[in-house]
């Protein structure tokens, strides 16, 4: 007799999916009963199991074309999958605590540099930002971050004198693209100042850039005190 479900989320959905395939319910290259049919046997949405379906070919397991059906991979594709860090997390991870300060705030138009970076209009209104994050006394980073206006108005209304941008974009703006560099850079004049190194100490730095649907959000370069090390894990 086979088994009925109720009411299934698109986690039930999904963790189902995978058992079948893990136990040889569902075989690689084999073609996953339609969405309909999913519907009716989980007592669940078409919506629903789209997005169950949608997410596991994300993560590599399925393959969707349309017409063709959803296939199951015969080696799943691992992928990466990037969320934005929050500076506040890395630091507590590590048992200090995690202190912010806001250096300076000011609206203005995009410098041509920056207009030219993320194609830009003239005199197009951005928030620039500056903000130091510290494990325990000691300095951790610097941020440097341009937010473009048109992408997110409601930007110019926050002072971000007790939290920094980071947290607020994560928890307000989504992001579609992202281009993501690391590099090794100097130390020199306010720099080195605010991260407590020598004038010319090497820094670990990164840049971030994020889109949203094709448009612009944000531009910051992070400055990481001497010392830093990064571990990523896939």
């Amino acid at each position: 007799m086979a088994k009925t479900y109720e009411n299934k989320s698109y986690r039930d959905i999904k963790q189902v999916v995978m058992d079948r395939i893990h136990t040889g319910i569902w075989v690689p290259d084999s073609i996953l009963p339609s969405e309909v049919d999913l519907a009716t046997e989980f007592s669940s949405t078409r919506t629903t199991v789209n997005r169950a379906l949608r997410e596991l070919a994300e993560e590599g397991y399925l393959e969707r074309k349309r017409k063709a059906g959803t296939k199951i991979l015969k080696s799943p594709i691992r992928k990466a999958q990037f969320s934005i860090p929050l500076v506040r997390d890395e630091i507590t991870a590590t048992g200090a605590t995690y202190r912010y300060s806001l250096v300076d705030r000011k609206v203005q138009s995009a410098p041509s540099w920056l207009a030219s970076r993320l194609d830009l209009k003239k005199n197009q209104k951005v928030l620039h930002l500056r903000c130091m994050h510290y494990a325990d006394s000691a300095p951790f980073q610097l941020e440097v971050r341009w937010i473009v206006g048109d992408a997110v108005p409601e930007v110019f209304d926050e002072s971000f004198e007790h939290s920094g941008p980071n947290d607020w974009l994560v928890k307000r703006v989504p992001f579609t693209n992202l281009e993501l560099s690391f590099l090794a850079t100097k130390a020199e004049g306010e720099i080195a100042e605010f991260l407590d190194a020598s004038a010319g100490e090497p820094v670990f730095a990164a840049e971030r850039i994020t889109w949203l649907q094709g448009v612009p959000v944000t531009h910051a370069k992070l400055y990481f005190a001497p010392g830093y090390r990064m571990t990523t894990r896939l």
